[in-house]
């Protein structure tokens, strides 16, 4: 079994060892020393990083059953007596982290009678998993008030082995998980009281509280019958503060107000927007209408129907829908629209109740052309195409009005002959209107 320094020295960031195996572990080279000082994926924390031999280490892991720390290289390593490096800014702040969330679990526990039952240390931030559910905001900062005094007092933090039966009589905040020799971490209590926390735990810590230099809870995840604990400390808590700082400020210098007066100007912000979208709607809606009017007023008979039809330039897709209804609620009309200009053409066909034409088929007919598709009922059907361009959506509109002539020219619903080629042309040229969007 590896010998692992961590576990006796934190600090120690240099050491050398000797191979006694080598392997492939998931399809990179790896290797297993004597003794190590690499912290292995472990208890919620990562492993660490940083070099055997100069070859970089991608990871660290706990081979099972035999215990042995397996070392994850880059490339493959060269002879057998190597030295190693620890990433040390990586190590402090796992250890600024690690030892953090002891004084937070342990202060959950006293404050709120709140366990730990998961801890996760992540690249950005870490959380625990309390076994209490919905716990309130002003409930954390009381205990984020606490953890601070005793990361500021600056106690004493030490690691240590014990038997097991000397364990059972320990104060310990959760039992051990394993068997033999446990260690423990233990952060000094008040003055010849009982430790403020200890606890069985593999992982790395620093030698004082003073070291974590702050705690602070970023927020509260609720989930389920557990409260979920995102937190950040040390170095992690000032790019936190600098992050949300410049962004505070940035903001204000943007509505030209002081950041105390953000909460007010955003506000307002927030009222005159949803007054502007009240607007805007009632505007659209005014355009809908104004629209529909409009193309009712250029359909060009064609046997028993009217046809009208226009090509509308950056229509949203339910604006589009609501004209193709308003026009079809005229009698006895038919109307064929689609809007340019975004991503994709849109297109609706509409008919009036009772007229004798069938919108699915019709929209068909135009969304074939432009290598779209879509479908619908006999009296309303809508689909989309590809970008394309307004020329080629007017030719693909009026393949649909072709389509409703010449049904009429065989006779299918009616007696009245097809529209000659100056009615096609009219319609061509009055019905292919369109307007911009709705502001």
């Amino acid at each position: 079994m590896t010998d692992r320094l961590y576990y006796t020295d934190s600090y120690l960031t240099r050491f050398t060892a000797r191979v006694v195996e080598r392997l492939t572990w998931e399809g990179h080279p790896a290797v297993i020393l004597d003794r190590t000082a690499f912290y292995p994926t472990s208890g919620g924390q990562p492993s660490d990083r940083g070099w055997l031999g100069g070859i970089p280490i991608l990871g660290v892991e706990v081979r099972e059953p035999d215990g042995a720390v397996v070392h994850i290289l880059e490339a493959p390593l060269p002879g057998d007596e190597v030295i190693g490096e620890i990433d040390w800014p990586r190590r402090f702040d796992h250890m600024q982290q690690h030892t953090g969330q002891h004084l937070l679990s342990a202060t959950c526990e006293q404050l709120l009678d709140a366990d730990t039952v998961s801890f996760h240390l992540g690249a950005e931030v870490s959380t625990i998993d309390l076994n209490r559910p919905r716990l309130a905001r002003e409930a954390l900062e009381e205990v984020e008030e606490r953890v601070n005094r005793v990361v500021w007092e600056d106690r004493p933090v030490r690691a240590y082995f014990v038997r097991p039966e000397e364990a059972a009589s320990l104060p310990l905040r959760r039992p051990p998980q394993v068997e033999g020799p446990i260690r423990l971490v233990e952060v000094a209590g008040d003055e010849g009281g009982r430790p403020f926390d200890l606890s069985p735990c593999g992982g790395t810590h620093v030698a004082r509280t003073g070291e974590i230099g702050l705690l602070k809870v970023l927020r509260l995840d609720y989930r389920g019958q557990e409260t979920r604990v995102e937190f950040v400390c040390g170095g992690r808590a000032l790019r936190d503060y600098r992050l949300k700082n410049g962004v505070l400020h940035h903001l204000a210098a943007m509505l030209t107000v002081g950041y105390w007066e953000l909460p007010e100007a955003v506000g307002r912000l927030q009222d005159e927007a949803k007054e502007a979208r009240r607007e805007a709607r009632s505007l659209r809606e005014r355009l809908v209408e104004a629209e529909a009017a409009r193309l009712a007023g250029t359909a060009v008979t064609v046997g028993p129907l009217r046809v009208a039809r226009a090509v509308e330039e950056n229509w949203d897709p339910a604006d589009l829908r609501a004209l193709a209804q308003k026009v079809a609620a005229y009698p006895d009309t038919v109307v064929l629209v689609a809007s340019v200009g975004g991503e994709r053409v849109h297109l609706c066909v509409a008919c009036a109740e009772g007229a004798p034409a069938d919108a699915t088929a019709l929209l068909r007919a135009v969304a074939e052309p432009l290598g779209g598709k879509g479908g619908g009922q006999a009296r309303f059907a809508q689909g989309s195409a590809p970008a394309a361009s307004r020329q080629r959506v007017e030719e693909a509109l009026e393949a649909g009005v072709q389509r409703v002539a010449s049904r009429e020219g065989e006779g299918a619903h009616s007696s009245h002959p097809a529209p000659g080629p100056k009615e096609l042309a009219h319609l061509s040229d009055t019905a292919v209107g369109g307007t911009g969007a709705p502001s």
